[in-house]
């Protein structure tokens, strides 16, 4: 079927994409580096007659979102779905390219993959829209004929606004940031800016009274999941509410428009790790207990935890404070939820992983994206070092203002110009520590900009194995920490 349905059509046919829904047999093919669908027999397809097979008229036609929309009307598994409680891990794809090396990477893990994922703030950056993004992960699943379901994960939600936009698309999971409402200084004040502060605080949107707030919690002993406790003292309990206690009204409020404005069934993350100060064990149970009292119901939640979780390096910190502390994270969500913890900037923090596998047994989903772009750049120093060289001098000179919104520490003075690194020496930037942090900060800028972002697409398509292999590779030894 595959070599004469090759010989029918002019584009070169990938065989994992070839797959029948009744009589009709749908395919995904390339030629000069530009994707194509098409179907034969009497399909879905909107596209231009091009020869026939067996008999039946076979179809072609580009690689449109109406195109996309009808492959996941046909077919169930090239819709986004629910993941619930499985281990699960987003791979956040900023060109619209990596889904099929994604895949790849978690194939037969049996670790479920959100395989459309972007932040609004993202999204602004790289000049997509949702239905772009979930466009590709249609698209790479076809490809490479996955059938084992995918999640789709619209991240960092600030606004209604925000929920709209990614409800119409088809998502099906939804990030809630209501980092904006954390007070961040809470760790900082004293007890009577604290009680001050407090006061002040929307009791209305909280649904309850001052008094039945701090009734709630001071001078309670909570006890957790496997021996551990949580106490609230005075203190601790004013700052866990003045800390938290506006971002649990808004992500109330968000979940009540989201449950209006999502299409079908869907799943909720809530995240504060984009803030300043770190989340502690008994603020995490302030904020997930809250949550539980006004009805809102969640999958997976991103505490701050200690440490530094910069973008696409390492963890940095240390190990053994990290593990005592996210030991009692993990408490708490067993003895609330239970529910996943989620680890937020979670690409590259190798050292991290065991500990967070071994405490979480499953209950775990992992949130990368800015690694997939780094790979797609070490690919693109083995396929045209000359590109690749304008791209490292472009995010030199862009670094120090695009890092603005990240949470980073690289030197700029560290990343040596291109025009000091032989070729073969290229790709091992991808390494370094500060040449990742530039790289990664600047996506935006390299996707958007006239001289470079076409041709980093075009690269990549013209060697798409290249791209896949580092993905397969790199996002492999991210899940495999994980794997049962």
């Amino acid at each position: 079927m595959h070599e004469k349905l090759k010989q029918a059509v002019a584009l070169d046919i990938y065989d994992a994409g070839v797959t029948k829904a009744g009589d009709v047999t749908y395919f995904l093919g390339r030629h000069n580096g530009e994707k194509f669908v098409g179907c034969a027999g009497e399909g879905e397809i909107a596209g231009e007659p091009a020869g026939a097979l067996h008999g039946m008229p076979i179809l072609v036609g580009p690689t449109s979102h109406d195109n996309a929309a009808s492959i996941r009307n046909v077919f169930e598994w090239a819709r986004p779905t629910c993941l619930g409680l499985d281990t699960s891990i987003g791979l956040g794809d900023r060109l619209g390219l990596a889904a099929p090396g994604h895949i790849r990477a978690v194939r037969d893990t049996g670790i479920r993959p959100v395989l459309a994922q972007q932040s609004i703030r993202e999204m602004t950056r790289t000049r997509r829209t949702p239905e772009e993004v979930m466009d590709a992960a249609t698209w790479g699943v076809l490809q490479e004929g996955f059938r084992e379901g995918f999640g789709a994960d619209a991240d960092h939600l600030q606004t209604p606004g925000d929920i709209d936009a990614t409800a119409c698309a088809g998502f099906t999971m939804f990030t809630i940031d209501p980092g904006r409402h954390v007070e961040n200084q809470a760790d900082q004040f004293h007890v009577d800016m604290l009680a001050d502060y407090f006061e002040g605080l929307d009791f209305d949107a909280l649904e309850t009274s001052k008094g039945d707030l701090e009734a709630g919690y001071v001078g309670r002993t909570f006890e957790l999941d496997g021996g551990a406790s949580v106490h609230f003292d005075e203190i601790s309990f004013l700052r866990a509410a003045v800390k938290y206690g506006q971002a649990v009204a808004h992500t109330a409020a968000m979940h009540r428009h989201l449950t209006g404005a999502a299409r079908g069934e869907f799943e909720l993350e809530v995240s504060v790790d984009e803030t300043d100060s770190a989340t502690s064990p008994a603020e995490h149970y302030f904020f997930a207990n809250e949550l539980k009292r006004l009805g809102v119901e969640w999958v997976s939640m991103a505490p701050r935890f200690v440490g530094r979780f910069e973008k696409g390096v390492d963890y940095i910190g240390d190990l053994q404070q990290f593990r005592e502390s996210f030991a009692l994270h993990a408490a708490v969500m067993r003895t609330l939820g239970p529910y996943k913890i989620s680890l937020h900037s979670g690409s590259d923090k190798f050292s991290v992983y065991p500990i967070v596998a071994e405490l979480t047994d499953g209950l775990v989903h992992v949130k990368t994206a800015g690694t997939s772009y780094l790979e797609a750049v070490r690919a693109i120093a083995a396929i045209d070092a000359g590109l690749f060289r304008e791209i490292l001098d472009f995010a030199r000179e862009r670094y120090e203002e695009d890092k603005a919104t990240y949470h980073v520490s690289a030197d700029v003075g560290k990343v040596p110009p291109a025009g000091s690194l032989a070729d073969d020496d290229l790709a091992a930037l991808l390494d370094q520590f500060d040449a990742r942090q530039v790289l990664h900060c600047t996506f935006g800028s390299v996707l958007t900009s006239d001289r470079l972002a076409r041709r980093f697409h075009a690269a990549l398509r013209r060697d798409e194995q290249k791209h896949y292999a580092a993905l397969e590779k790199h996002l492999g030894r991210h899940a495999a920490p994980f794997v049962t």
